[in-house]
C-alpha cells in the first residue's frame, strides 16, 4: 500500500482494527498517518491500542465517535485528508444479532452508507484510484453455510446470510458494491474467515476456551460441536489487506482465509491440549486436563454447519496466503492471553 497519506481506520479499537493499526505501523514501513475512529462500544477497547498511542502518538489520531454520524464523519474527511479508508467497524457477534438486531442495522448498513457518502463526497465521483482507496472488511458469513463435502466459498458464490449480523454484513457488501458501480467510488471487498489472535474480546469461542480453562469453569461448546469453520490468524488477515490496498483492483472482491478448516470440538481439544503443556493443572485438581472441562450446551439458533473458503483468487493475483500454522497461531494466542491478565481484567471489568 502507499507508504505516506492518512488512513482512515473505523473499528479501530476493536481485535482485528487494532491488530491491523499495530501491523501498519511496525511491519509495513508505513511513514504516514492513521485516524483511528471508534465508538468505543463494549467490544471497542482503548487498551487494545494504548502502546500504538505511546509510540506513535506523533502520527496516530484516536477519535471516539458513531460512523453513522454523517456530519462528524464528513469533517474527518476533510479535517485530516484522508485518503484511504479501512472499514472494520461493525457490530459482529451472532449470538446478540440474535438477540437484539437494531444496532447491526444501525453500524453495520447505515454507518457504511454514512462512509460511502462522506468519502464520495470529499473524493468526487469517479476518483483516482491511485489516490483513493475505500476497503470494505466483510466475513464469509454472507454466503450461509456448506455441507458435507461442497467446495468452499467463492468471491462468486451467492449470497445467503442467516442470521441478523451475516444479513447487516451482506447489506453493507450490497452497498460498497452499488456506490463503486454507480459513483465509481475506488472500493475493494475481502470476505474473512473466522479470526483469531490477540486482543479478541471474551466472548468469541477461542478466548472463552482459554480464560474458562484458566479459571477451572465450564467450557460451554454448542450443539454437538461438528460446526466447522476455517480459522485464519489476525496477523495474516492484516497481510493480505495490505496486499489488497497495495494491488487489489478497484471494484474487486477477495476471500481472506486460513485454510485451517477445524470442527468446533477438535478446535477446543487442540487449545486444551496446549494449555496443558503451557498450563499443567495442579496435580491435587479434581481432573486431569482442561478437556475434562468441556460441556456441551444448546445450539444457538441459526447455527451454520460448515464455512470453508477458496482463497484460489488472492494467492493468483496478489501472491497472498496464510502462513500461520494452526498449531502456532494457537500456541501464540494461547501465550498472550497468559501473559495479559492485566488486559482480561480490564476488559472484563
Amino acid at each position: 500500500m502507499k507508504q505516506t497519506g492518512t488512513v482512515l481506520v473505523t473499528g479501530g479499537c476493536g481485535f482485528i482494527g487494532s491488530n491491523f493499526i499495530r501491523f501498519l505501523f511496525e511491519r509495513t514501513g508505513f511513514s504516514g498517518n492513521v485516524v483511528n475512529l471508534d465508538k468505543l462500544t463494549y467490544a471497542g477497547r482503548p487498551e487494545n491500542v494504548a502502546d500504538i498511542q505511546s509510540e506513535y502518538c506523533d502520527r496516530y489520531h484516536f477519535l471516539c465517535g458513531d460512523i453513522a454520524d454523517r456530519a462528524f464523519v464528513e469533517n474527518i474527511f476533510h479535517k485530516f485528508e484522508i485518503r484511504i479508508v479501512v472499514h472494520f467497524a461493525a457490530e459482529s457477534h451472532v449470538d446478540r444479532s440474535i438477540s437484539g438486531s437494531a444496532p447491526f442495522m444501525e453500524t453495520n448498513i447505515l454507518g457504511t452508507w454514512t462512509l460511502l457518502e462522506a468519502a464520495r463526497m470529499a473524493w468526487g465521483d469517479h476518483a483516482d484510484p491511485e489516490t483513493f482507496r475505500f476497503h470494505h472488511v466483510s466475513t464469509d458469513e454472507v454466503f450461509g453455510q456448506l455441507m458435507g463435502d461442497d467446495p468452499g466459498f467463492t468471491e462468486t458464490t451467492p449470497y445467503d446470510p442467516r442470521s441478523p449480523y451475516s444479513a447487516s454484513k451482506a447489506s453493507s457488501d450490497h452497498l460498497v458494491r452499488a456506490w463503486y458501480h454507480t459513483y465509481g467510488l475506488p472500493v475493494t471487498i475481502s470476505n474473512c474467515s473466522n479470526n483469531y489472535g490477540p486482543y479478541q474480546f471474551p466472548e468469541k469461542l477461542i478466548p472463552v476456551v482459554i480464560l474458562n480453562a484458566l479459571n477451572k469453569k465450564p467450557i460451554p461448546i454448542y450443539g454437538d460441536g461438528k460446526n466447522i469453520r476455517d480459522w485464519l490468524y489476525v496477523e495474516d488477515h492484516c497481510e493480505a489487506i495490505c496486499r489488497i490496498l497495495e494491488s487489489g483492483i478497484p471494484g474487486e472482491t477477495y476471500n481472506i482465509g486460513g485454510n485451517c478448516e477445524l470442527a468446533n470440538i477438535d478446535l477446543v481439544h487442540a487449545i486444551c491440549g496446549i494449555m496443558d503443556e503451557l498450563s499443567p493443572v495442579a496435580v491435587n485438581s479434581a481432573f486431569g486436563s482442561y478437556r475434562e472441562l468441556i460441556s456441551f450446551v444448546t445450539d444457538r439458533p441459526g447455527h451454520d454447519r460448515r464455512y470453508a473458503m477458496d482463497t484460489g483468487k488472492i494467492q493468483r493475483e496478489l501472491n497472498w496466503e496464510a502462513v500461520t500454522g494452526i498449531e502456532d497461531g494457537l500456541t501464540r494466542t494461547v501465550e498472550w492471553y497468559m501473559k495479559n491478565q492485566n488486559w482480561v481484567n480490564a476488559v472484563r471489568s
